[in-house]
């Protein structure tokens, strides 16, 4: 046997002993988690299924409404939360994400993307209006190295709780996500029958909003999350109805001096195409938001 076919045995061998190493450690942090799993479904008396890549998961209620396909709309609902229950990460219900149900499984947290397989697999399981618990392996979810910035620890195993929104049509969520935030801040409103709703928090006495009147505001515009994408509040700002977004239309039921608060469904806002910064192309509005504005019509000149 010649030096290089004794080189290339080593080296054969060597690589060998170092997969198998690798694996052994692998497959033993799948077993501790695999363990710790049981001992939580165990401990909760509560019936999972485990899928063959490993994740267990729980159909709560199926829904009564739709099957779903990959290639379907829907609205979702998700919380992380760790076996002991800590809440690591969860939707908004005034900023309800959707998504084809093919990309349910994409993420982005605290600025790195993630595609977490199984949580797509269990809302396929679903019909709309459904919910489920999904346990997924830290192999599945953020492996080895955690996620720090949400509390994450290294190898640490994620329970989500998944749940798809019976209502399919935007209208309707905007609707729902409009409720959902007056009832958390204990807000009452007027509904328009433009689906606009406003509270007057000061009547104005001067003169009437016409269609073709020029106005001058002051404003300063939110999401429903509280982000403040615009103001002008130094009695600079002057335009039209023809020059700002169709839901302000309902300034027109109102005088000069009136001080209201609105908020607009999406698409009497900036619809599906949202709002971009023109220099930056950095989001500011995002596709299908409603609106919240304070606004005080300073003066209407007709």
């Amino acid at each position: 046997m010649n030096k290089f076919t004794k080189l290339g045995l080593c080296l054969g061998l060597l690589a060998t002993v170092l997969f198998s190493a690798c694996k052994k450690e692998y497959d033993s942090i799948e077993t501790i988690d695999d363990a710790a799993i049981q001992t939580f479904i165990k401990a909760g008396n509560v019936k999972y299924v485990k899928d063959a890549t490993g994740y267990y998961y729980n159909i709560i209620t199926q829904g009564s409404g739709l099957a779903v396909k990959n290639s379907d709309s829907v609205f979702y609902s998700y919380k992380f939360k760790t076996l002991s229950g800590q809440l690591l990460n969860q939707s908004s219900d005034v900023m309800i994400p959707g998504t084809f149900l093919g990309y349910t499984d994409r993420f982005t947290i605290n600025g790195s993307s993630y595609v977490f397989s199984p949580i797509r697999e269990v809302l396929s399981k679903l019909n709309r209006g459904g919910t489920a618990t999904l346990i997924m392996p830290s192999n599945l979810a953020f492996g080895k190295n955690g996620l720090g910035t949400i509390n994450v620890g290294s190898n640490e195993n994620i329970l989500v709780e998944l749940g798809i929104y019976s209502q399919s049509k935007i209208h309707e969520i905007n609707e729902l996500e409009m409720s959902n935030f007056l009832i958390s801040n204990n807000l009452t409103a007027i509904k328009d029958a433009s689906r606009v709703r406003y509270i007057i928090t000061q009547q104005g006495t001067g003169t009437q909003v016409l269609s073709s009147s020029t106005l001058i505001l002051n404003y300063t515009g939110r999401l429903l999350n509280g982000t403040i994408f615009d103001s002008n509040t130094a009695g600079t700002f002057s335009t039209t109805l023809a020059g700002v977004i169709s839901g302000w239309d309902i300034l027109k039921n109102f005088k000069a001096g009136t001080k209201l608060r609105l908020f607009i469904p999406s698409d009497l806002g900036y619809g599906q195409s949202g709002r971009r910064d023109p220099s930056t192309g950095a989001i500011i509005i995002p596709a299908n938001a409603n609106l919240d504005f304070d606004i005080e019509i300073v003066s209407v000149t007709n």
